[in-house]
């Protein structure tokens, strides 16, 4: 077993002007090296890989799927060359109920192939979850780059899978076919064949989503960011099919990252960067029930950026943004990751916090609980800069 990495306490500068009496408390954290030889980290995963009920690290690396052991962060390879071309996303959840999670990733990456290119598998796990895992070939549309585990409308837990483009298109227009959003669906019996459903295809580019429960019924739906603009996907029961309400139009190139965030008593927000590797962080609000959505530029100083998430790191009811920027191919550029916290109840004024200047090239982000105090941690992997970092959120 290797010793926990080194631990570095980081006293963070707030620059930030607010008119309110009492300020949301400064963030803290404890920053630990967990991996500084990776090789792009394209996506990370959270779930508890070994059933001892602490949130592991997952990593979808360019040749290899590894998972990092918490507390120790000991790695291990899940699997490795799976294709010829990059890997490309990851997901990782308990599906089955017996505490430890499934994994499937997408592999196959080469975004400038719409017609051959891409590759999807599950993995199967060993008696022994440190050895490697058998991969199972599932069917897939070209492109494909993000998949996440999501709640269907029978209460099965299935794998969404979202390409970059629609098949055959011309990549650098983003027209002609939509992009076919599918749902895998698992077998009953362990060995049989896994049944796949289109749930939406009207949009183009679709580069990031983020599965959401905005209303009472069990089934996840999803918000998508686009080349059209943001959505919200959710089922209908009435139609027994998914229905796509538009939550901001193409302007300045669509959306190409996007979360949910909470503003507390029921208020939601949605998080976004603007464009695809864009350069702004933007608000898109809610003001009455049934009114349209309002989009708020937040900030726009990003240099590609790529990695977004919304969570109450700070406890004070109301979530904030965590956003990072890798700026690829921008040598002496710097890179790293911002905290927003909301200043008043509706998002009208914001605090900037630089959570990490210019030591983490963001390529993915997540928020989870990793030490069990209660406070989300931040757990980012760095492109340009080769880590894998957690953020341990200390109290203020």
């Amino acid at each position: 077993m290797k010793s926990p990495a080194p631990a570095v306490t980081v006293a963070l500068i707030v620059a930030a002007t607010f008119r309110l009496a009492a300020a949301p408390p400064e963030p803290r954290f404890r920053v630990v090296n967990v991996d500084t030889n990776i090789a792009i980290g394209y996506g990370l995963a959270i779930a508890d890989v070994d059933g001892d009920k602490r949130p592991d690290i997952i990593l979808c690396d360019r040749t290899q799927i590894v998972w990092y052991r918490n507390p120790s962060w000991e790695k291990f390879v899940i699997a490795e060359h799976l294709t010829a071309a990059d890997n490309v996303c990851v997901a990782a959840a308990d599906i089955d109920g017996d505490g430890k999670a499934e994994i499937a990733v997408g592999a196959g990456w080469n975004p400038g192939d719409t017609k051959t290119s891409g590759a999807l598998f599950r993995l199967v796990a060993p008696a022994d979850r440190t050895q490697k895992w058998e991969a199972i070939p599932l069917p897939h549309d070209p492109t494909i780059h993000r998949i996440r585990w999501v709640k269907d409308q029978k209460g099965r837990m299935t794998l969404l899978s979202v390409p970059l483009h629609g098949v055959g298109n011309d990549p650098a227009k983003g027209e002609g076919e939509g992009v076919k959003i599918k749902r895998y669906v698992p077998p009953v019996s362990p060995g049989g064949e896994w049944t796949v459903e289109v749930v939406n295809g009207d949009y183009h580019k679709t580069h990031n989503f983020d599965p959401v429960r905005w209303d009472n019924d069990p089934v996840q739906g999803f918000l998508l960011a686009a080349k059209e603009g943001g959505f919200v996907v959710n089922y209908s029961p009435e139609t027994k099919g998914y229905v796509a309400e538009s939550l901001t139009g193409g302007e300045n190139g669509g959306l190409g990252e996007i979360r949910s965030g909470s503003f507390g008593g029921g208020r939601h927000f949605v998080a976004a960067i603007s464009p695809m590797h864009g350069n702004q962080v933007v608000l898109l609000t809610q003001p009455t029930p049934g009114g349209l959505w309002q989009r708020r530029l937040l900030d726009d100083t990003l240099i590609d950026g790529h990695a977004l998430a919304c969570g109450d790191l700070l406890g004070i009811g109301q979530d904030q943004i965590v956003v990072g920027w890798r700026a690829m191919n921008r040598p002496g550029v710097k890179v790293g990751i911002k905290l927003l916290t909301p200043l008043d109840e509706d998002g009208r004024e914001w605090r900037t916090t630089m959570v990490d200047d210019n030591q983490m090239a963001c390529e993915d982000l997540q928020l989870a609980d990793l030490d069990g105090d209660g406070r989300p941690d931040i757990i980012a992997a760095g492109r340009a800069t080769k880590n894998v970092k957690i953020y341990f959120n200390l109290k203020p």
